[in-house]
């Protein structure tokens, strides 16, 4: 097992400094949040906490037990469920977007994150039970960001097939995502997938499987958690809708006070995020009100206006601060939370011990401890997610052949091309140019003596001669090394289709791909397989082989 640690990927701008931090020196960022994720302690006192925090479990199991069966959920999610009922039972919730066929690889990555953290607690702490969750965050109205997969096509290219509702780009504010009814233009979503997707034997049943998940006439959310249950059967992982009347009624109190609260949240928030910039950078930025409300269709950001009142950003719409009140007390349900709000949403409706997030996310959790504070919900400790890079056979042949570490593969691939030309070349070039400029050195000083003995006022001119000799050379060398990469253009093709394997877009495999794109080479139990590979408490990048 090949690992590289999260301070290698920061010296090379991947990761921020606080995620680095967090993994490897979390006392530098520990007042930011609830608990420390390596310290058996810590999780100690947050069972302890929680315990002393009331949750409506009965509420919970009728609704959770009513959305799973609806997205097909195994009899282990089915029992995990029924867990919750217990005052002994703790949830590790993560979540996502409802990206399009799951989204990028990282959304199953947490997922498994989650389920083994839950196994892990569980076996730490026996007197207790663990369950894992995963949050459908299906009320985002960014449609844009979610409606695409992407995967390599049988010419190694990077393909990418995007859901066009209405069979155009969107021009308006749709509301949740979650809600969206899948149209007959998804029958061109597939078309290029099955025309640009490599075939294998295992081609035609995954798409039949894909099909007949996101169909015509059905929503958007329970065709992600239907497929996400069939490609991860078996795992015991919860998913919560939050999006429901039954839900937000309990919302309905931390609604009613971040209306009242005249821009606390906020100011706790920027408070925060100034203390935090003194060494690192802020995820994100508060509102006056940290809220949304549908309203015909769409999503709207609910702002303050100069008089007092408050209207919907990009609406002519207009309330009172009464009206807002109202609608949190009698229909919560047409508010929805923004990225402030939304988790201490989860951690009111859930008994969160831990929740799992990405670097991004750990980043904005640092914002939001005194948030938590105000509303008297209890923090979770945030949980690193596995960090993922798959290399495929064909890869390592080539990295072996070449003798390259995977992460060489992780930024400016022509620093490895000019390294690869190097190495398959008779002609070593950086060694042949080296020699010549320490030989027009050597020559020009040794012409030097004599012509200061000539006129000692050229000496200036021989520096300048030098010089330009020097820039020519460089000028020639790279001329060369141009040359030699064509030469060599079979071995530098290799490379660069490696490259595009492990660091398409110039980004991390798990940020760009699908999960299709090895469902497709690897057959339905690829999920299982990489479930089995994932280590989840070693806190470093890691390399997994297929």
């Amino acid at each position: 097992m090949e690992w590289i640690n999260y301070q290698h990927l920061l010296d090379k701008e991947f990761v921020s400094n606080l995620y680095a931090d967090y993994n490897n020196n979390f006392d530098k960022v520990s007042k930011f949040y609830a608990g420390n994720y390596k310290e058996k302690d810590d999780w100690g006192k947050k069972i302890h906490n929680l315990q002393n925090k009331l949750y409506d479990r009965s509420s919970l199991l009728r609704i959770l037990n009513d959305q799973n069966r609806d997205y097909h959920s195994g009899i282990k999610t089915l029992a995990n469920i029924d867990l919750l009922g217990n005052e002994n039972t703790f949830a590790v919730v993560t979540g996502q977007q409802l990206g399009m066929l799951t989204g990028p690889l990282y959304t199953i990555y947490k997922a498994i994150t989650a389920v083994k953290l839950a196994e892990k607690l569980t076996h730490d702490f026996p007197e207790f039970n663990f369950v894992p969750i995963f949050w459908l965050e299906g009320e985002d109205h960014d449609f844009e960001e979610i409606n695409k997969a992407r995967f390599t096509d049988a010419s190694n290219e990077i393909a990418t097939a995007e859901y066009l509702l209405g069979g155009k780009p969107l021009e308006r504010n749709i509301g949740a995502t979650g809600s969206i009814i899948i149209d007959e233009f998804i029958d061109q979503f597939f078309a290029s997938i099955d025309t640009s997707l490599p075939k294998t034997d295992y081609t035609t049943p995954l798409l039949a499987d894909l099909r007949g998940y996101y169909k015509k006439g059905g929503s958007f959310l329970k065709a992600f958690a239907s497929l996400f249950n069939h490609i991860y059967e078996n795992s015991g992982l919860i998913f919560i809708n939050p999006n429901t009347p039954e839900f937000k009624k309990n919302l309905s109190a931390l609604f009613v006070k971040e209306i009242n609260a005249n821009s606390e949240t906020s100011k706790l928030v920027i408070q925060k995020s100034a203390e935090i910039e003194e060494h690192y950078h802020a995820q994100i930025k508060a509102k006056a009100l940290n809220l949304f409300m549908f309203h015909k269709g769409g999503r709207f950001l609910i702002e303050p206006s100069e008089n007092g009142d408050y209207y919907l950003k990009n609406t002519r719409q207009r309330f009172t601060k009464e009206e807002l009140l109202t609608m949190a007390d009698k229909t919560p349900d047409q508010l929805s939370p923004n990225v402030i709000l939304r988790p201490l949403c989860q951690d009111t409706l859930l008994p969160t011990i831990a929740y799992v997030g990405g670097p991004a996310e750990i980043a904005y959790f640092a914002q939001l401890k005194p948030v938590y504070e105000y509303f008297d919900v209890e923090m979770p400790i945030i949980y690193p997610r596995a960090s993922i890079s798959i290399v495929e056979e064909k890869v390592k042949k080539v990295l072996e052949k070449y003798s390259l570490e995977v992460n060489e593969l992780f930024g400016d691939i022509d620093s490895i091309l000019s390294k690869v030309s190097e190495q398959v070349s008779e002609v070593k070039i950086d060694s042949l140019f080296e020699t010549l400029e320490t030989q027009i050195k050597e020559s020009v000083n040794e012409a030097r003596y004599g012509i200061q003995q000539i006129d000692p006022t050229l000496n200036g001119t021989v520096d300048g001669t030098l010089s330009k000799f020097l820039q020519q050379l460089e000028v020639l060398k790279h001329k060369a090394q141009k040359a030699q990469q064509q030469k060599e253009e079979i071995s530098l093709k290799q490379i660069r289709k490696a490259a595009l394997n492990i660091f398409p877009n110039s980004n991390f495999q798990e940020r760009e791909f699908s999960v299709i794109q090895y469902l497709n080479k690897y057959g339905p139990d690829f999920v299982k397989w990489i479930s089995n590979e994932i280590v989840i408490d070693k806190f470093q990048h890691q390399v997994v082989s297929i």
